[in-house]
């Protein structure tokens, strides 16, 4: 029986990516189909702890993680990008040829896809990262329409609907993550050794640093805690010897 329970979480990981679809697809709430990413995040969190607690990992869980991934981390924020997109102030006419590079959106459950296909079959990527995790990517596309939502209620924050709104600024994006999901950037696992700073310096930091910037800015933090994360990764270079 135990075997069965991380491969059900995982599936509550694809059940979220599906029903963000939904929401985003048919209703048109981009906040809501975010929401789910990070519902998404903390299943495809928990079933990998549950594996590891029972020690009950397979092939299967293995596969069905990273499918229920592509769905939750590349097809839901594929499909908010596009939403923002075509929703844009700055949207070209229907019909029009420019109006098709709407579907640049795709790239991102594209290259999702090949980056966790890459990450299944690399030996080098036991302990540290190598190009942008799939879910950090979401989190950081799915941030949008919730940024969108927090400078809509802020005057300070107004500047903001530069990006959001941009579709020029939101395709250019959706190319430059995704192309960082298959770059050969080394990047530092999320995960510690143990509870030692020493062991566990930029995981200590990035976490303080993520706690610290969405008490102050909530989700307009979460751009530059992934930032933070890729600064941090070169600064401590995990595959160094």
């Amino acid at each position: 029986m135990k075997k069965h329970i991380p491969n059900f979480i995982t599936t509550l990981n694809l059940f979220s990516g599906c029903i963000g679809i939904i929401l985003a697809l048919q209703f048109s709430r981009l906040d809501y189909a975010a929401y789910f990413i990070v519902i998404a995040a903390l299943f495809d969190f928990m079933d990998g702890m549950a594996a590891r607690l029972l020690h009950v990992k397979s092939e299967i869980g293995k596969e069905l993680d990273s499918l229920a991934d592509v769905v939750s981390f590349g097809v839901l924020p594929g499909i908010i990008i596009y939403q923002l997109m075509v929703s844009s102030p700055n949207t070209p006419a229907a019909g029009s040829l420019i109006s098709i590079f709407s579907l640049v959106a795709l790239i991102i459950p594209i290259l999702s896809a090949v980056r966790l296909a890459k990450f299944n079959l690399d030996t080098r990527q036991t302990t540290s990262f190598i190009g942008l995790p799939v879910p950090a990517n979401a989190l950081f596309l799915g941030s949008l329409p919730l940024i969108k939502m927090q400078a809509g209620f802020s005057d300070s924050l107004s500047w903001l609907t530069v990006i959001t709104d941009n579709y020029y600024i939101l395709a250019l994006i959706a190319i430059g993550m995704s192309l960082l999901l298959v770059s050969e950037i080394p990047l530092i696992s999320l995960k510690f050794r143990n509870l030692k700073f020493a062991d566990n310096k930029p995981q200590f930091i990035l976490v303080m640093i993520a706690i610290i910037s969405f008490i102050l800015i909530t989700f307009t933090a979460i751009p530059l805690i992934i930032l933070t994360y890729i600064l941090l990764s070169l600064l401590f270079k995990p595959f160094a010897k």
